[in-house]
């Protein structure tokens, strides 16, 4: 099947629609402001959206993922899913019903953290939805349907729709909920999302509309995957001041010495408040499973970084290799004490490049 990287040599089914709306402009002095993922939420959102044409043989393979995830989640926190009205009941049939409610809408693909809503919220019962009109990264992908899940989100939450001048997607911010956040320049900084904006342009429109006050930027990769390297396969928050990066030691990997480069920048960076990182590494796999999922898969994304902080888990993925698998998890454990990590196999979603966080997002509880 293709994979999320594989859509970078491909010409079809891409799409250059654009979306033409009227910009509304955040509130004024950062007065919303994005909370650190672990605080609580409201609840999680997953888009049951494979399908045949991008997925090919694996697609009951990625539903079948998509609902032990939704399933995971719903043990913690209630679960928005949505879905096709035509597959509404595959849907229930994989995430089960409960704790779970389901939205019917047209849906492209999986990757409900980048055509989500980015939530905001004020600190007095405030709830902003920022949307960053995904353009399926830079046109790569079809996406007519998921540029709308934004506005759909904001819909069903009650939250003020906020549309950005910008174009980008979710799961290239990564933010402690106290003004620092941590950004890939191959991401935002890129000719195929936002070709006349300057970093320094990017990094205003950025702090305003997410309430930050620094960005710590990392270089990241272009081309090399279909995201342009978007920073939730690199470094997370744990907590303010703590952030996890991902350390590959394959120095046959391309994301190798990109790794390297990270590391140094966040080892001598700072936060907004000026306080020095405490950084954490984690590494992928070496010997993940063996399965139809990774043989000949170059791009197969056996990242343990690529988790989700829920309601009292951590919703991680593991690759069938003890020794690495048991280490990703006693790290999370001791850097999430008031949560279980919950382990699962996703290897059908890391074939198209993804991850947990990939495919969920969440509304932060006001």
């Amino acid at each position: 099947m293709p994979t999320r990287r594989t859509f970078l040599k491909q010409a079809a089914v891409v799409s250059a629609m654009t979306v033409l709306t009227t910009h509304t402009r955040a509130a004024v002095n950062g007065r919303f402001y994005m909370p650190d993922e672990g605080e609580k939420h409201r609840q999680a959102f997953i888009a049951f959206g494979a399908q045949e044409a991008i997925w090919e043989d694996f697609t009951a393979d990625v539903q079948a993922a998509l609902g032990r995830i939704a399933r995971a989640i719903a043990v913690y926190e209630p679960v928005t899913v949505f879905c096709r009205e035509d597959e509404r009941a595959l849907a229930q049939q994989h995430c089960g019903t409960r704790n779970i409610t389901f939205v019917h809408t047209e849906l492209d693909d999986i990757w409900m953290r980048d055509t989500g809503a980015n939530f905001v919220i004020d600190g007095t019962g405030g709830l902003g939805a920022v949307d960053f009109n995904f353009n399926g990264w830079g046109n790569k992908q079809q996406h007519e349907d998921d540029a709308q899940l934004a506005a759909l989100v904001a819909e069903q939450t009650g939250a003020r729709h906020l549309r950005s001048e910008l174009v980008g997607e979710g799961g290239a911010i990564e933010v402690d909920g106290l003004g620092t956040g941590i950004m890939t320049e191959s991401s935002w900084i890129n000719r195929n999302r936002n070709p006349d904006w300057s970093k320094a342009d990017v990094e205003a429109e950025l702090k305003e509309r997410l309430g930050l006050r620094k960005i710590i930027w990392l270089p990241g990769i272009k081309g090399k995957d279909i995201t342009d390297a978007h920073v939730d396969f690199y470094a997370r928050f744990v907590s303010p001041g703590v952030v996890l990066a991902n350390l590959d030691t394959d120095p046959e990997s391309y994301d190798h010495k990109v790794t390297l480069a990270h590391l140094d920048i966040l080892k001598s960076a700072t936060d907004a408040d000026g306080r020095a990182l405490q950084v954490h590494t984690v590494s992928p796999p070496l010997n993940p499973r063996k399965s139809k999922f990774s043989k000949g898969n170059p791009d197969f994304a056996a990242g343990y970084i690529n988790y989700f902080v829920i309601n009292g888990a951590v919703i991680a993925p593991e690759f069938g290799d003890p020794v690495a698998d048991r280490k990703a998890l006693d790290l999370l454990s001791q850097l999430y004490p008031d949560r279980k990590v919950v382990q699962l196999n996703i290897d059908a979603i890391a074939a198209g490049g993804g991850g947990i966080h990939c495919v969920t997002n969440h509304q932060p509880l006001v």
